[in-house]
């Protein structure tokens, strides 16, 4: 047997697909399989044996015209909602091709017959979570292995997979024991946070009594001169290899991050999570894209930027620090309870 899968969207996405892709080989141990990548998320295969083959989809490409070269494959998966996923496996020609799409995507869900002949919607909507608060959306993860059940692969593992080498922990040995991690993105400075806000929240990170982390792209480089102006950080590290970056986050207590595939790295790494989610649409941030598998809690950016709202993020993000430790020894990892206040702090044990 031959199966095709296919995600070429975000690296952190592909991490939520990992699960997926085990379960595909639980389900099927001898068939030959492939995974279609970006140049970009690629890297979360690298070490990833629950595949035959990494290919990447060139840039330039057209999906359609690409995927005509797997033609023989018995099974072709794409398990991103996207046209482009979509069109790969449907040139396939795949005796079975399976995908998703969202249950409010109206065109998405008219054009899908033409490239899949199996097809789950998603329940995911920005606005339904909105309007009604009380609305229930599972975990991307969870609704990948419902998308690849489609195929016949139902042999469950709901473990999330990134490859850290020897090697890779080597470069990071430096760093502290267990420090807090605090990962600089950009969202961390604007619309509901500010690099002042920033600079004052890894300064309260600090001061809790364990060495403070930052880690940082090249894109944040001239916001992170403020932080090593400030002094508040005991190590500053900029542009690690994607696996070096894993190492490092697999040494911390705790990792500090807004929603980026910061989160679901350090999950991968089983560390518990502080994230950051946006004001707009927390609803559904906070269910589909939450820490997976590890202790975490979800704090709610503010609609403002005055400083009363700015404090209180802050406070949030530090008492979801102070309470990581306590909530993992409370219950095991796959609990689902959660606790939740008014202001949108959600502290749980992910799946």
């Amino acid at each position: 047997m031959k199966i095709l899968l296919s995600r070429t969207d975000r690296i952190g996405d592909l991490i939520l697909t990992t699960p997926a892709i085990a379960t595909v080989r639980a389900s099927f141990p001898s068939a030959h399989i492939t995974m279609i990548t970006s140049q970009y998320n690629h890297v979360v295969m690298n070490g990833n044996t629950d595949v035959d083959e990494v290919i990447d989809l060139p840039s330039e490409a057209k999906p359609g015209g690409f995927g005509k070269q797997f033609r023989g494959y018995d099974i072709a998966i794409a398990l991103a909602p996207r046209t482009a996923d979509l069109q790969l496996v449907g040139a396939t020609r795949a005796p079975l091709r399976v995908g998703y799409t969202y249950v409010r995507r109206y065109i998405a869900r008219l054009t899908a017959p033409l490239y899949v002949n199996k097809l789950m919607l998603s329940e995911a909507d920005p606005d339904l979570c909105d309007r009604d608060p009380s609305r229930t959306v599972r975990h991307e993860v969870d609704q990948l292995l419902d998308v690849v059940a489609l195929a016949g692969a139902r042999t469950r593992v709901t473990g999330l997979r990134v490859t850290v080498s020897d090697e890779d922990r080597a470069a990071v040995a430096h760093l502290p024991e267990r420090p807090i991690v605090l990962h600089l993105g950009q969202r961390w400075f604007e619309e509901g946070s500010t690099l002042e806000n920033t600079v004052e929240l890894a300064r309260e990170l600090r001061a809790l009594g364990v060495p403070l982390v930052i880690t940082y792209a090249h894109e944040c480089d001239e916001q992170a001169r403020a932080f090593a102006a400030a002094g508040v950080a005991d190590v500053m590290l900029r542009d690690l290899s994607f696996h070096q970056w894993a190492a490092a986050f697999e040494r911390a207590r705790c990792v500090v991050t807004v929603d980026t595939g910061a989160t679901h790295v350090a999950s991968a790494m089983r560390r518990p999570v502080v994230v950051a989610f946006e004001h707009r649409h927390f609803r559904l941030s906070s269910q589909e894209w939450a820490p997976y598998g590890v202790p975490y809690v979800s704090v709610r950016k503010p609609i403002g930027e005055d400083e009363p709202a700015l404090a209180e993020l802050r406070s949030e993000i530090i008492a979801g620090v102070r309470s990581l430790e306590t909530l993992a020894s409370r219950a095991p990892r796959d609990d689902k309870n959660t606790h939740r206040d008014d202001n949108g702090v959600e502290g749980r044990i992910g799946r």
